[in-house]
């Protein structure tokens, strides 16, 4: 998993996912230190600033998924988040899922402020 952990509200979210035991292994990274190198097997035109603009997975092949489509490949191998993915596999419903998370990331940016506030 790539997530940007500058971000107060993906750090909340991520901290759930972390304290589940996985179906099959797990990585998390956090990607939002310049310092921090990316992934070497990245596909070519993947930036940090892209990467962080949304939710990403990366396969053990190296193949890249992002928005609705990351987050139904993470829920398939968590316990109490399959039944989402299972849902999200439906016809139709992994293209409104990735509707309403471009919805979240428009307000995202206010989110933040607003959880960094609340503390």
């Amino acid at each position: 998993m790539l997530y940007d952990g500058a971000c107060p509200l993906c750090r909340r979210e991520i901290g759930v996912y972390q304290g589940l035991a996985p179906t099959q292994p797990l990585e998390f990274r956090d990607i939002s230190d310049p310092a921090a190198p990316l992934p070497a097997d990245l596909p070519a035109g993947l930036t940090r600033s892209g990467l962080l603009a949304r939710f990403h997975v990366q396969h053990g092949d190296g193949r890249i998924e992002s928005g609705a489509r990351a987050f139904i490949a993470l829920w398939e191998r968590l316990p109490y988040w399959r039944w989402l993915a299972r849902l999200g596999r439906l016809p139709g419903v992994a293209s409104l899922m990735e509707l309403a998370y471009r919805g979240f990331l428009r307000v995202r940016p206010t989110l933040q402020r607003w959880a960094v506030r609340r503390g």
